[in-house]
């Protein structure tokens, strides 16, 4: 054998190189680039935002408002302040007047912006009493000009707010329990809680202590005050699911679990935006007692393996999607809680809309009054008026809805008619339509600069124009329609109905105007949905904003033509859901 080589035993060095073969010679494996996350790449930052937030905490902002800039003005302001750290603080420049949606993308931040801000008053729960109600509207009659819209996070947005003022407006917050702290910025923002927390007859548990818990030890934080990007909350203890709990980086539903009583359902990893994606169950069960820890946890996986290299990456529903729920509960357990958490079952399906419109019963006897405005708009005279009316019926209690919503809490079955009749006064509906009451709308165009096109006001001018044509038409069920100035789902667009999403679209005469994309069939839980899903984007569906009323109407009355036929002569509770139609039907019949 010897002198003789069989295949197998020929060396590497005789064997023919990819050359001789005619092939490609292997790329070397690129090493993987690091995502930014903290415990696995370390801390050194990976971009421009990443760099300002390690080089002074945004926190530490505040102070450089109240003894410089305030005093020394606009033009004082450095730019990492300007257009970052005064977010965690609630402060955003607001749009210039009179740049149109074309240019929203071809000018840089400070062409775009005005020397006002956008001042976001944090309302963690939508919980305000009276009084501080009438601070809010002193505020925006004093500084805004009247400004103040609800938006669907449960806060209270004012405009036009000099920095000169804001020390002021800080001072008259704080002084009856409010603030800006973290409304905006990389940090936890607002946490979104039932309206009807600890008074709703068919609760299951309060979610109030919990919020109060939370904010106690975590708001305003350094250590949780250099997320990736923003950590959106809500908790819920009613059985309407009433705080859109799918689209937030944690959410707490309650419900009672067969063998530990009343507590939460653990979901995580929801957000829309660009990259729209509901969050998911965890599997396991919390107390109230153990919810803040649980918080907590969630909050630091976030900020320790949250991914900061690419900005558009940065949110927990990107680890969330990566991870998966089960590797996720382990990590939270093993890393952070130190202990398991008890498997649970989902909560039960709603049956009553989250939104709270209208006159119900509360435990004690008395009533919560729940109104609409046109989409969140109010001002500070009206909400003083709200007080006024609140106060003179015995009530010293308002809460705001994530569905730009407003409730007056405890009002004796006596003074019912008397606040529901001075409500609707205010342009605050308890019995509006189905458009009117369930309809969104985004800041938009006005004060933005994402903005594409105008929000609010065609938003109004829709309903008005549908009330009108649609009075013909029997009990129609609310059909969800939100309108979105950009792409970035301020307004929950993927979860409605009819999701409007703005861009600048062709008219009949060929000529670029303001318009929306549709997507059509989203919803969640809270507007008693089957299931929550998002919304289905049908190609080349465009609408323009002068002819949206024509399209809405068109389209609600294709879906009343062609489903459930049986249902004409039941209630529109018998009919198939819009969202399920809206997956089903052919593309023609949704144009």
């Amino acid at each position: 054998m010897t002198g003789h080589t069989t295949a197998s035993a020929t060396s590497a060095a005789d064997a023919p190189t990819t050359q001789q073969r005619g092939e490609a010679a292997p790329r070397p494996a690129r090493p993987k680039r690091p995502n930014g996350q903290w415990k696995v790449d370390g801390t050194e930052p990976l971009n421009h935002n990443e760099a300002f937030k390690q080089e002074d905490n945004g926190l530490n902002v505040r102070e450089r408002i109240e003894q410089v800039y305030s005093k020394e003005g606009f033009d004082s302001i450095s730019g990492d302040d300007l257009h970052g750290r005064f977010r965690w603080w609630g402060l955003y420049t607001q749009r210039k007047p009179g740049i149109d949606g074309g240019r929203t993308a071809t000018l840089e931040p400070h062409e775009l912006e005005d020397r006002y801000f956008m001042l976001r008053v944090r309302i963690d729960g939508g919980a305000l009493t009276t009084t501080q109600l009438r601070v809010i509207a002193g505020i925006s009659t004093e500084f805004a000009r009247g400004s103040a819209d609800i938006t669907d996070r449960q806060n209270i947005q004012l405009h036009w707010v000099e920095v000169e003022d804001v020390p002021e407006i800080w001072r008259r917050l704080e002084a009856v329990g409010l603030g800006t702290t973290e409304a905006c910025g990389d940090v936890p923002r607002v946490v979104l809680g039932s309206p009807v927390a600890g008074i709703a007859a068919d609760e299951i548990l309060d979610p109030g202590p919990v919020i109060e818990e939370i904010n106690r030890r975590y708001l305003g934080v350094p250590e949780l005050a250099n997320l990736p990007r923003k950590f959106k909350t809500a908790l819920t203890g009613h059985p309407s699911q009433d705080v859109v709990h799918e689209i937030n980086d944690v959410a707490f539903v309650g419900l009672v679990h067969p063998e530990l009583g009343p507590g939460f359902d653990v979901w995580v990893g929801g957000g829309l935006s660009a990259n729209p994606r509901l969050g998911e169950r965890l599997g396991a069960f919390a107390t109230a007692e153990q919810a803040p820890d649980v918080w907590h946890g969630v909050a630091q996986i976030f900020r320790d393996y949250g991914y900061r290299r690419l900005r558009n990456k940065a949110r927990l529903k990107f680890l969330l999607a990566d991870w998966g729920p089960e590797k996720f509960r382990q990590v939270l357990q093993e890393e952070y809680l130190g202990y398991e958490l008890p498997d649970g079952p989902p909560a039960p399906q709603p049956r009553t809309p989250g939104d709270h419109v209208g006159v119900h019963a509360q435990k004690d006897g008395r009533f919560y009054v729940g109104a609409a405005p046109y989409v969140g708009r109010v001002s500070g005279e009206a909400l003083a008026d709200v007080a006024d009316l609140a106060e003179s019926a015995g009530s010293e209690r308002i809460r705001l809805t994530p569905h730009q919503k407003l409730l007056v809490l405890d009002v004796p079955e006596t003074a019912v008619e008397r606040v529901t009749e001075g409500l609707r006064a205010l342009g605050l509906e308890t019995d509006p339509s189905p458009f009117r009451r369930s309809t969104i709308a985004c800041t938009g165009i006005e004060y933005c600069k994402l903005a594409i096109v105008e929000t609010k006001q065609t938003a109004t001018e829709t309903i008005d124009e549908l009330e009108r044509r649609l009075a013909d038409v029997p009990d129609l069920r609310p059909l969800t329609m939100h309108l979105n100035g950009c792409p970035n789902s301020c307004a929950r667009i993927q979860t409605a109905d009819i999701g409007l999403k703005g861009q600048l679209v062709m008219d009949d005469d060929g000529e670029q105007v303001s318009g929306f994309q549709v997507h059509l069939g989203g919803g969640l839980a809270s507007e008693t949905r089957d299931e929550a899903g998002l919304g289905r984007t049908v190609r080349g569906l465009k609408v323009t904003a002068q002819d949206l009323p024509d399209y809405v109407d068109r389209v609600t009355r294709r879906y009343l033509s062609e489903t459930s036929p049986e249902a004409e002569e039941g209630s529109s509770a018998d009919r198939e859901s819009f969202a399920s139609w809206a997956h089903r039907a052919d593309e023609e019949a949704l144009k």
